[in-house]
């Protein structure tokens, strides 16, 4: 069942760009539902059933990136809920900023995204809880450019155009990179255009430089159309989120527990059988098997539990936006944490605690 479902706000979208410096431009608000329930093998075998007498909802709604998820295409959420009484639906998003809006809206219950989308949820109003912890080590990000580009190093870029969605992993990357060599947002120009909407401008030459993610960076360098001056390695980010609606986590740890046992499965297969990854993602994303390759072998895997250490890195990244004037107050990301007794209820004992 394929159903495409439209936006019925985009004041909490609209709000989220209020929040940045006034001398950026105006987001792209497009917001794109499209549930998907496409069929595939999962490489994991049945687990057995547990107890759900708590569990206070019929329906599981999972938003996803135009990035793909594994865990929707494996279907593994599927296999251990449907027998369960429990129906997944997965709605696609452009970029997290476009997930976390149809979350405050009350659209889906659960979606992963970068460190930064969460805290400018959470500084609009939303009500969020961080969930669990992906990790990343920072090499399927990137500022590009053009192969025949003048630019030539990251300070070279001062007053050029440069092109990354607002609001998403993106911003941070690029305000830490302008920082290491002696430059803030005021020596860019910054157009915010989502990944999807940039990739076909940046392949035609049109984009001087563009901060984006695989697969769209991963595609452009095999086609040649891309040269990295810079990736997101050794950047000083906690990784990604599995994000919640509150009231939808608080009421549905039975659930949660669940859900983060089987996308922890799948991702220990993933990490170890990466051609079989690739094979399983690529008919979904539609690209050739060597972009799929240089895809899957820089994606980040692993969660990590939401620990006192992990909220003192989250903190210190809403900390340093507010510090350059990107968020109008401090933020207390503790907030849109559960307390330690429900994190114990929701998370697995062969999660990381680092």
């Amino acid at each position: 069942m394929v159903a495409t479902v439209k936006p019925q706000s985009l004041k909490m979208f609209r709000r989220f760009t209020l929040l940045l410096a006034p001398g950026l431009l105006t987001i792209a608000t497009s917001l794109t539902l499209v549930s998907c329930t496409q069929e595939n093998q999962s490489p994991t075998n049945q687990v057995s059933d547990t107890q759900t007498s708590k569990i206070k909802t019929k329906v599981l709604r999972m938003g996803y990136q135009q990035a793909g998820d594994l865990v929707r295409v494996t279907k593994v959420l599927e296999k251990r809920l449907e027998p369960l009484g429990i129906k997944v639906e997965w709605a696609q998003f452009a970029q997290g900023p476009q997930l976390m809006e149809a979350m405050n809206v009350g659209k889906i219950d659960l979606g992963n995204v970068g460190e930064t989308p969460p805290i400018f949820a959470q500084a609009a109003g939303a009500q969020i809880a961080y969930v669990v912890g992906r990790r990343s080590d920072g090499r399927r990000s990137a500022i590009a450019v053009p192969p025949n580009s003048p630019i030539k190093t990251l300070k070279d870029i001062k007053g050029q155009k440069v092109v990354f969605q607002k609001a998403s992993a993106s911003h941070y990357f690029i305000l830490r990179a302008l920082e290491q060599v002696g430059l803030n947002k005021r020596d860019i120009q910054v157009l915010s255009i989502p990944n999807v909407d940039a990739s076909s401008a940046f392949l035609e030459g049109k984009i001087p430089v563009w901060v984006t993610g695989d697969p769209h960076l991963a595609r452009a360098e095999k086609l040649g159309k891309a040269r990295v001056i810079k990736n997101a390695v050794g950047l000083d980010s906690p990784g990604g989120y599995y994000i919640g609606a509150k009231q939808f986590a608080i009421n549905n740890p039975e659930l949660l527990r669940i859900v983060i046992e089987e996308i922890d499965k799948i991702e220990r297969w993933a990490q170890t059988h990466p051609k079989e990854t690739a094979k399983l993602i690529a008919p979904y994303q539609k690209l050739p098997p060597d972009v799929m390759e240089l895809f899957i072998s820089r994606r980040g895997y692993g969660l990590r539990a939401i620990s006192p250490d992990l909220i003192n890195e989250q903190q210190r990244i809403a900390d340093y936006f507010y510090k350059n004037a990107l968020l109008p107050k401090p933020l207390n990301v503790r907030e849109a944490m559960l307390t330690s007794e429900q994190y114990a209820a929701i998370t697995p004992p062969t999660i990381s605690q680092k």
